[in-house]
């Protein structure tokens, strides 16, 4: 009897296993042959499910976008009742998963790297992935106002790079409650100015 092979699950796996060599090598300086060979795959096999290197990273990235930003991967984080402790529980997990977060922060600079602005731009799979995380944490927090997430993600990734070069000179605990005063100080601000215009 023939092997019945569920496509979809096994796609994933491929994009999983690459995730780890895009990090460890860098999305311009490995090869199509190189990433099947690091997965144990034929070159023919990996074709079958990504046309292109470009594809495969593409992919990866929606993959992982939809992955951390689905709602079980939301309530591992918990549902704490007030702003400045889902700050907290969200920089926890940051602190937590500071490896993944910085090697998906760095595989992206590198595939970017090599585009301009305009590819950039237009890249459907770059910019659906901000959208899925930025609609993430701003639902997270309970915050409608879209630039503020982007800013809260703007603040984490700079965070994750910033540590990435100077180490743990850069505390993780004290930039978590600088960035809580900020934005409770923040809202507690715009929120008395809005009542005040009503």
């Amino acid at each position: 009897m023939p092997k019945i092979v569920d496509h979809e699950h096994y796609r994933k796996q491929l994009l999983n296993n690459c995730f780890e060599i895009f990090a460890e090598k860098g999305y311009s300086s490995v090869t199509m042959r190189e990433i099947a060979s690091e997965i144990g795959v034929s070159t023919g096999t990996l074709y079958h499910y990504f046309p292109s290197k470009e594809s495969l990273f593409e992919q990866l990235i929606e993959y992982l976008s939809y992955e951390d930003t689905k709602e079980e991967a939301i309530a591992e984080l918990g549902n704490p009742p007030t702003l400045a402790e889902r700050i907290e529980k969200m920089m926890e997990y940051v602190s937590q998963n500071e490896d993944y977060l910085l090697k998906g922060c760095l595989i992206t600079f590198d595939f970017c790297h090599h585009k301009n602005r305009k590819e950039i731009d237009s890249n459907q799979a770059l910019q659906q992935a901000g959208k899925r995380y930025e609609e993430a944490v701003g639902c997270y927090l309970g915050i409608s106002d879209p630039g503020i997430a982007i800013f809260v993600i703007n603040y984490i990734d700079g965070l994750l790079v910033r540590r990435f070069y100077q180490g743990e000179r850069i505390s993780f605990s004290e930039q978590a409650n600088l960035l809580k005063e900020m934005l409770l100080a923040y809202l507690a601000k715009t929120t008395t100015v809005n009542r005040g215009q009503i």
